[in-house]
Parts: structure tokens; C-alpha cells; sequence
């Protein structure tokens, strides 16, 4: 089965295996959209444990036992 489903966002057209996976973008914007997603995420190694994910900044300045605001 070959057929073609157009992108969402630019509207090119790529295989329906693709869809099929659950990918509703090209290749090429779905890689722009992955790319502005991992700028928000930061990790931090936290003192006596493991690396952490944190995508809420806030979190992570709350965790700061030196923070003075």
C-alpha cells in the first residue's frame, strides 16, 4: 500500500506507512516541531540522585536551597 497523506502543516504530501505509525507531518516539519519542543526541556543533576527532566522552570528554581527570591 502506497498510497500518499498530505502534512498538516506545509501540506506535502508523504507515505500513508508514516501515518499508519501515527505521525500526521512530513518528515521535515515534524522534525521542526520536535526541534521547538527539546528547547524547553532542561535537565539537571540533583545533589545525592539522579539526572532529571524538567520542562517547568519553575520547578526547578524551587529546588534551589540558595535561591534569595
Amino acid at each position: 500500500m502506497s498510497d500518499w497523506i498530505e502534512c498538516r502543516v506545509c501540506g506535502d504530501d508523504f507515505p500513508y506507512e508514516r501515518w499508519a505509525l501515527g505521525y500526521k507531518t512530513c518528515m521535515a516539519c515534524g522534525d521542526k516541531l520536535a526541534a521547538e519542543d527539546r528547547r524547553h526541556w532542561t535537565v539537571a543533576c540533583l545533589n545525592k540522585s539522579n539526572y532529571m527532566l524538567f520542562t517547568d522552570h519553575q520547578m526547578l528554581k524551587q529546588l534551589n536551597p540558595k535561591r534569595t527570591t
